[in-house]
């Protein structure tokens, strides 16, 4: 029977105790201990069963405990001190106010005239920055904020989470824009046979931490979006991040058919329409969602190619609204975008065939007035192959003007994957740089570990950088109580983790043995390592048992020097291998007896991440080099100051991995990846038998393992403050946010001007750079030169029509390897001398080798514009010949 009338019956709380809704609508709660212990006093039971989420616990709540804590002062005082803390946390003066004051300003990046507060009672609205003329916006297919939001599948998802929950740290003026999935991530059990099973529980939105964003009159705020012969609508959600809001959109809704719908109904799911239709929703409807909310974006930031759509969107816009023709518009765009990949493999991109890109997204060819195959070419690499698929990470790079992998390593890899997007540049100037990924300290590390740190380090250490003398302190934590703390944690994971699978087991309807058993599982004083990640095959779950019979001489060799493992993880579920790995974990672990001493925990969730990281001894990592583009999970465990057993790949190969951890390896790639399996399997064993095992066994009297802690103590320091998602997120700020937003202020300046006369420039530049021609090289000495002996070098260009302020001379220097190429080239401005009496331009330049052997030099002419962000925006290069 179909309701005639809705209502959405909010929780029913006494007026003294008002506030917790406040802290239940603000995910601060999230990485703030008072408030989050305040919700578990509440009711522990309560707490756990709603999986730690506020709202739903106020809504279920008897009425009688509600009557009962008005009258506990206690619990009244720790909630008052709760509210004070996030009073006081919105109210202070941040490092984005500090770094970056520009005055009282005259825009608002807050919600403008279209949108007004939240249905919910009492909900507090976003908290604008009305002192900042700008606003970022962070696209992102996925978000993992809170295990009681399950929106997300993994690491990119958590990682999204963490770069908000830094950003309202820091006080940037920046906004989230995603999906909110009805069924969201798929949730985990384990058949009889260890075969993974989904589950997709229905998110009930209105017992979330979730606004609904409405209009003045109280109507839903909707946005529409056009796909082939139908428009679709999508609501607006709120999720406040501390300072910073998230916004998603939710189509299942009428008067949506049911497969539109479904739009918004999995992350991941469905098949190549339905993952077109979700990033056109996440791109198009997402830049509409942010016009309709009245904000003004000054710099948008596509976390991953799926938001890439947003760009055509942007120049939609721009065309039709402001009056731009396509080229300025597109010029716009690309000066105010910022692209980070995270796939370092092309099997990880976003493909969609032409023909697709044509049907759903045609309509803005026309609008732009180009070709079909002009406009197909934007996402492409080699825009003559007429074939080839359309690539979202191609379309994102060539509408971006900032670029980045999200490790050291992965940015060298990144570059060599999309090299031939800039022809002719060297590899190491390809413009996609690195900002290594980082976690949220706050929200990752153990609560008694957090108070660990208050006590000896102070409150900052959290956000605190490598250089801050707070690190001095480290050595000041007594080693008795570091490690006693560190136990605690470990035996909160084991009893949660029996917990775990006993409701697994009981749900399964396995035997009353099975589950006894399960009761017992892990020893708390055994060494404990733990594996928990994405069950794609390149992380190789099941390289710790390649030697069975080594693996098990480990594990039991010797009753005083055991060791136990505790793996978690999911496998997509359209992906067979992945599948395949866990079951074979759990095969090994029956067949062998192991039941006591390996454990896998099924549906591995954000809270499961956080006691295992906390809890386990050793965190172990085995990617195939170089595919793990960075990994979190490891930099999570060094924060609860677990040493890192890894691969050298992703952030481990930039970590001091030698007093923090251990490496397999030395950074080897291998053309045989069952070698590879075989050689590093076998370090690990070695690892494991003659390092980690003795160093954690190695007691003093008083039954300590010193050095085991030292390592710890080296974990917490080196590590916490460099990977951190405030070190991080800093890094966006200055290198990416500031520069796209100042540049959106020019370009937009008086009517777009500055925009037009670039877009003009670039036009004009185009059609004549191929005219260009190197006349002559004047080397001032032969082919034999002392170190530090001065070179001077004249050069003759034809610039056509061009003139010296469109371009850049260049020599370019550097060692010459084997096959004849510079290597590692350095690039020096030449001076413009002037005319000579044929019109040629002439430039001069002096260098100098500082190391001998054979040395090379060459000449390179490139673009230059007061308004370009780099030389390389054109994609135009010419070298002498």
């Amino acid at each position: 029977m179909q309701p005639i009338r809705t209502f959405n019956v909010s929780p029913s709380l006494p007026a003294r105790l008002e506030p917790l809704r406040k802290l239940a609508y603000n995910l601060l709660w999230d990485w703030n201990v008072e408030t989050k212990d305040l919700f578990r006093r509440l009711d522990p039971d309560l707490w756990e069963s709603s999986r730690h989420n506020p709202v739903l616990m106020l809504g279920t709540i008897s009425q009688a405990r509600l009557l009962e804590v008005v009258e506990d002062e206690g619990f009244l005082a720790q909630m008052d001190r709760a509210a004070l803390q996030i009073e006081d946390y919105l109210k202070e003066r941040t490092w984005y106010e500090k770094t970056r004051d520009k005055g009282s300003g005259t825009k608002n990046w807050g919600q403008g005239s279209n949108s007004s507060p939240s249905s919910f009672p009492n909900s507090q609205s976003p908290i604008p920055n009305t002192r900042s003329p700008e606003c970022y916006a962070y696209f992102s297919a996925e978000f993992g904020l809170v295990d009681c939001l399950p929106i997300y599948s993994g690491g990119l998802g958590v990682l999204a989470g963490d770069h908000l929950k830094s950003a309202s740290d820091l006080g940037l003026p920046l906004v989230g824009v995603g999906l909110l999935y009805q069924q969201g991530y798929f949730a985990q059990y384990l058949n009889a046979d260890g075969w993974q099973q989904e589950r997709y529980p229905i998110n009930d939105f209105y017992n979330m931490p979730l606004h609904l964003e409405r209009n003045p009159d109280g109507s839903e705020l909707r946005i529409t979006v056009d796909y082939p012969g139908r428009t679709v609508y999508a609501r607006v959600w709120r999720v406040q991040v501390g300072r910073v809001p998230l916004y998603m959109l939710d189509t299942n809704i009428e008067p949506n058919n049911p497969y539109d719908h479904d739009i918004t109904d999995q992350l991941y799911g469905g098949d190549i329409d339905m993952r077109i239709h979700q990033e056109i929703m996440l791109g198009i409807g997402g830049v509409r969602m942010l016009k309709a909310l009245g904000y003004n974006v000054t710099a948008y930031h596509m976390n991953e190619g799926h938001a890439a759509f947003s760009a055509l969107e942007r120049i939609r816009i721009l065309i039709q609204e402001q009056g731009l023709s396509y080229i300025e518009a597109r010029q716009v765009v690309a000066s105010t975008n910022i692209f980070t990949t995270h796939t370092p493999v092309p099997a990880g991109i976003d493909l969609f065939p032409p023909d697709k890109v044509l049907y759903y997204l045609g309509h803005y060819a026309e609008i732009f007035g180009l070709s079909k195959d002009e406009f197909l070419a934007l996402g492409r690499e080699s825009t003559g192959d007429l074939s080839s698929p359309f690539s979202m990470a191609v379309l994102a790079l060539k509408m971006a003007t900032f670029s980045n992998g999200v490790a050291q390593l992965h940015g060298t890899v990144s570059r060599q994957m999309f090299k031939g997007l800039w022809t002719g540049v060297p590899i190491q100037e390809v413009p996609i740089t690195a900002i290594t990924n980082g976690v949220h300290a706050r929200s990752c590390v153990a609560k008694s570990t957090q108070e660990l740190y208050d006590r000896y380090l102070g409150p900052n250490w959290s956000s605190a950088p490598v250089d801050h003398p707070l690190w001095d302190r480290m050595n000041a934590i007594p080693d008795e109580e570091l490690w006693r703390n560190h136990e605690r944690c470990r035996l909160d994971m084991i009893l949660y983790v029996r917990e775990r699978l006993v409701k697994h087991l009981r749900d399964r309807g396995a035997s009353p043995s099975e589950i006894a058993q399960a009761q017992e599982v892990l020893d708390p004083y055994v060494l404990t390592i733990g594996f928990a990640r994405r069950f794609a095959t390149y992380k190789r779950a099941t390289l710790w048992m390649r030697d069975i019979e080594r693996i098990k001489r480990i594990l039991l060799g010797n009753k005083d020097r055991k060791v136990q493992f505790v793996i978690a993880g999911k496998a997509h579920p359209k992906d067979i291998p992945g599948k395949e790995l866990i079951r074979e974990i759990n095969h090994f672990i029956r067949e062998n007896n192991l039941e006591k001493q390996i454990v896998f925990v099924p549906n591995y969730d954000i809270h499961i991440a956080r006691l295992m990281v906390a809890g386990c001894d050793v965190w172990l990592n085995t990617p195939r080099r170089p595919r793990e583009a960075s990994g979190t999970s490891g930099m999570k465990a060094a924060m609860n100051g677990l040493p890192n057993l890894s691969v050298l790949d992703g952030w481990w190969d930039e970590a001091d991995y030698v007093r923090t951890g251990w490496a397999i390896g030395h950074g080897e790639i291998y053309d045989d990846p069952n070698y590879q399996d075989e050689v590093e399997a076998n370090a690990l064993y070695d690892i494991l038998e003659k390092e980690v095992v003795a160093l954690f066994y190695h007691r003093d009297a008083d039954g300590l393992p010193r050095r085991w802690v030292a390592k710890m103590k080296d974990a917490i320091r080196l590590n916490c403050p460099l990977f951190n998602t405030a070190r991080m997120v800093r890094e966006y700020a200055q290198r990416a946010y500031f520069p796209a937003s100042d540049r959106y202020h020019i370009l937009t300046g008086d009517n777009y001007a500055p925009a037009k006369e670039l877009a003009a420039w670039k036009l004009n530049l185009g059609e004549h750079w191929y005219n260009i021609t190197i006349k002559d090289i004047d080397v001032s000495v032969g082919p034999d030169i002392e170190v530090n002996q001065t070179v001077t070098v004249k050069a003759k260009v034809d610039l056509a029509t061009l003139t010296n302020n469109d371009v850049q001379v260049e020599l370019y220097q550097g060692a010459v390897d084997a096959s004849g190429e510079i290597v590692n080239g350095v690039p020096l401005v030449m001076e413009y001398q002037g005319e000579d009496d044929q019109g040629l331009s002439i430039y001069k330049a002096d260098v100098l080798y500082t190391t001998s052997g054979l040395q090379g030099l060459s000449l390179r002419v490139l673009p230059k514009h007061k308004y370009l962000s780099s030389p390389y925006e054109p994609r135009l290069i010419l070298w002498a010949q």
